[in-house]
């Protein structure tokens, strides 16, 4: 009888790993990454109007200790401070470790912060600014000359700002005419993304200073000018 080569023996055992694997117990296994720690990837110390959502989301990662991304992890979002409101309040990190949300600032605070966590892993804050209304301009419009009664050939273009020069949406303005008759149109409107409004006025029938002032909750009164010819 031939005996067996060795390398015969070999090929024999290797073909029969995946026959040995398909029974119970034989299963080969691996590693499951765990959490460790969240990070932030973006959207941290921002700075917008109160009452407003953040221009970018917030963006956190879910970290393995050996700093790997881990899927599949509920990531819990809170405000802790400023009121507002996040959305959504939990989230599942992707194939990247990460999760989204949008944060809304609360309607009054300057220090806003909210709290992101993960299970088993120690939570993280997330800090953002809050700039309230302080300034009211009229960037457009002012110190006019038309004929009289009729409207200025300019709109008149009102800024509400905060801090150093942030824009301040959704707020409402209003003006009126106090010297010189005339109208104004529209006599009160929201401020849209760039904090302004635009109104048309239109002079009375007295040549001379004609006078408007506008008010925005409580800012103001400032005066407008214009001169009837």
């Amino acid at each position: 009888m031939r005996p067996v080569r060795p390398t015969y023996l070999l090929a024999a055992l290797l073909a029969a790993v995946p026959a040995l694997l398909a029974f119970p117990g034989c299963s080969a296994t691996t590693e499951v990454a765990t959490a460790g720690r969240l990070a932030i990837v973006q959207g941290h110390q921002q700075v917008a109007a109160v009452g407003t959502l953040l221009p970018t989301p917030i963006v956190l990662r879910v970290l393995s200790t050996n700093g790997t991304p881990v899927g599949k992890i509920p990531i819990s979002f809170s405000v802790v401070a400023g009121g507002g409101s996040v959305e959504p309040a939990t989230v599942i990190s992707d194939a990247n470790g990460e999760g989204k949300a949008k944060w809304t600032l609360g309607p009054a605070s300057v220090n806003q912060s909210l709290s992101a966590s993960a299970p088993g892993v120690d939570p993280i804050t997330v800090s953002a600014t809050g700039v309230p209304p302080s300034d009211l301009i009229v960037a457009q419009g002012n110190n006019q000359s038309a004929k009289v009664s009729t409207a200025l050939p300019v709109q008149i273009v009102v800024r509400v700002t905060g801090g150093s020069g942030v824009p301040i949406p959704n707020t409402t303005i209003s003006m009126a005419i106090t010297g010189g008759g005339g109208s104004v149109s529209p006599q009160s409107a929201v401020t849209n993304a760039l904090g302004e409004v635009s109104v048309r006025w239109t002079l009375g029938p007295s040549a001379g200073v004609q006078t408007a002032t506008v008010t925005a909750g409580g800012l103001g009164p400032i005066s407008i000018i214009a001169t009837g010819n």
